[in-house]
């Protein structure tokens, strides 16, 4: 069992490579998002 396979993640394929890449593109997708409406809400960025 893979170490990926433990605590919340209880379930099968939990640590396959597809799931993962989906997953960290959409948190990392979310926080981008995040960054550039404060930016726009700021006045920063026109």
């Amino acid at each position: 069992m893979s170490d990926l396979n433990r605590g919340i993640m209880k379930f099968e394929g939990a640590d396959k490579p597809a799931i993962v890449a989906v997953s960290a593109i959409l948190v990392l997708g979310s926080i981008i998002a995040l960054i550039i409406w404060a930016l726009k809400v700021a006045y920063v960025v026109s």
